[in-house]
């Protein structure tokens, strides 16, 4: 990958990883991870929890067979092990992730934040906002200056910018978006705590 070495990869993976398992504390402390005193923090992860936690529950099926068919193999066993326990850690801390790293408003300091688990968070100033309206969609085309941030293989609220933000991918390319579709579990909720934030942010 163009402007990528082979030291940066794997620093941005293991970067991720840690993430993902301080996103399991912050879970379990039952604390939120970037909602600053006077935000407003909304989820967006009731759509995906049925799914993660089913793909979990497989995880450990196979997780068990795998230990009865490897019995005879002892050190095959404690590997393949290691590596279905992880998965499953994996899954868990997938949804965490998504739980304790919710979009956040924060009228005081003008931004919204647009997350998605501990892979992406754009931040955009509330004064670029040309429009934001709930918008249901179910499909999505790559489209350049687009960002679609599905949950469940939906976004449920359409952001379009006056003036164009950076997004920064996961593994560092950076992107210049216009329009920035995302899912919450209350998309009216946001939609209307976002506009009364761009009044009260507006300039006389």
């Amino acid at each position: 990958m163009r402007g990528l070495s082979f030291v940066t990869v794997p620093f941005l993976l293991v970067r991720h990883e840690l993430r993902l398992l301080a996103s399991l504390w912050l879970w379990a402390a039952r604390r939120t991870d970037g909602a600053a005193a006077g935000g407003s923090a909304f989820g967006y992860s009731r759509g995906q929890g049925a799914m993660l936690f089913g793909f979990g529950f497989v995880c450990v099926i196979e997780t068990v067979m795998m230990s009865v068919l490897l019995r005879d193999w002892p050190t095959v066993h404690h590997v393949v092990l290691v590596l279905d326990v992880y998965t499953v850690v994996f899954v868990i801390g997938l949804h965490a992730a998504s739980v304790v790293r919710p979009h956040v408003l924060d009228p005081g300091g003008g931004t919204l934040r647009i997350r998605q688990a501990v892979h992406l968070d754009v931040r955009i100033p509330l004064e670029r906002i040309a429009s934001v309206r709930r918008e249901l969609r179910t499909t999505h085309e790559r489209v350049d200056g687009e960002l679609d941030l599905a949950v469940g293989s939906q976004t449920s609220v359409t952001v379009r910018l006056a003036e164009p933000v950076t997004h920064v991918t996961f593994l560092g390319r950076r992107r210049e978006v216009h329009v920035v579709r995302c899912h919450a579990d209350d998309p009216g909720g946001l939609v209307r705590a976002v506009e009364r934030a761009r009044e009260g942010h507006a300039v006389p």
